[in-house]
């Protein structure tokens, strides 16, 4: 994860060395060597994902001459994404948003004990009929809502594990294609991840949030903000609040966007976008090769 950009750009090297002495931890040599167990740890994951998307960043703005305010109208990112959005717009550096995620991770993973929450994906569900059956597994008590609005026909639900016990049953009474139980471990974007939510609210009191380069298109919203305040207050939001992905990218033509830059996401992210406005023009730039290219075009 990231090694192939290390090895090709100085610049990337140096995220990877900034992000590790932001968190006292050899965070890259576990993005490149494992153990995997270690590394999909939610506090892990969450800054080296982010360190893998700015390291791209990082080597278009030294090698062709990126520059957010000039070449972007918005920036944007999936869950903890966000913050990698905010630390390319400059609202974080890149040492606070390392450090920040790892608190997010730790505090998510703790929020809920192993096994008292789950979440599971509808696949062939719209928003509707997904937050019908989020209400019928909760009318008997516990935690069930939408989580990720991702794209047409996925959506993610998360709760309790009471609640979420009865998903698959209500999910097919109500034609749904599947429901599938989801490798993670916690029940993020739901009410009971408030105990990270105030730790968040806590962290991100203590860190300066600088004026953005550009606009973040906020996933709690599916709307613009550049205030700071207002990100400080939506970053807490977003813990446990949904993730309206889907509602983001439909806003994004009515914002003068008319294509998307996916940086370090492994397509994830341009899949989605393609599956809810194929107008839109989708770029991904994961490898060194794509990376070169594209600098080369700015």
């Amino acid at each position: 994860m990231g090694k192939a950009l290390a090895d090709a750009f100085p610049a990337a090297r140096e995220v990877f060395q900034e992000v590790d002495d932001a968190l006292s931890q050899k965070l890259s040599a576990l993005m490149w060597g494992g153990p995997e167990s270690d590394l999909t740890l939610t506090e892990n994951a969450q800054p080296a994902i982010m360190a893998a998307s700015i390291a791209v960043f990082r080597v278009l703005e030294k090698q062709g001459g990126l520059n957010l305010a000039r070449h972007a109208r918005l920036v944007a990112g999936h869950s903890l994404g966000e913050y990698s959005a905010l630390c390319a717009a400059g609202a974080f550096t890149l040492a606070d948003t390392a450090r920040l995620l790892k608190i997010r991770g730790g505090a998510m993973q703790s929020a809920v004990p192993v096994g008292e929450g789950a979440m599971i994906a509808l696949i062939g569900a719209d928003i509707e009929t997904a937050e019908a059956v989020a209400k019928d597994a909760g009318a008997d008590g516990g935690i069930c809502v939408v989580a990720n609005d991702n794209a047409p026909g996925q959506v993610v639900l998360s709760g309790s594990k009471d609640a979420m016990d009865r998903v698959a049953d209500i999910a097919k009474a109500k034609s749904v294609k599947r429901a599938i139980p989801l490798a993670v471990s916690a029940p993020f974007h739901c009410p009971l991840m408030q105990p990270a939510a105030d730790a968040m609210a806590e962290a991100l009191g203590k860190v300066t949030i600088h004026p953005l380069a550009a606009p973040v298109l906020a996933n709690v919203t599916a709307a613009e903000a550049s205030d700071p305040e207002s990100v400080r207050r939506l970053l807490v939001e977003q813990v446990t609040g949904r993730v309206r992905w889907r509602e983001s990218v439909l806003a994004l033509k009515g914002l003068g966007v008319g294509t998307t830059i996916e940086m370090g996401g492994n397509k994830v992210l341009t899949g989605m976008v393609k599956r809810i406005d194929k107008d839109l023009q989708t770029v991904t730039l994961d490898t060194p090769d794509e990376i070169e290219a594209f600098a080369k075009g700015l």
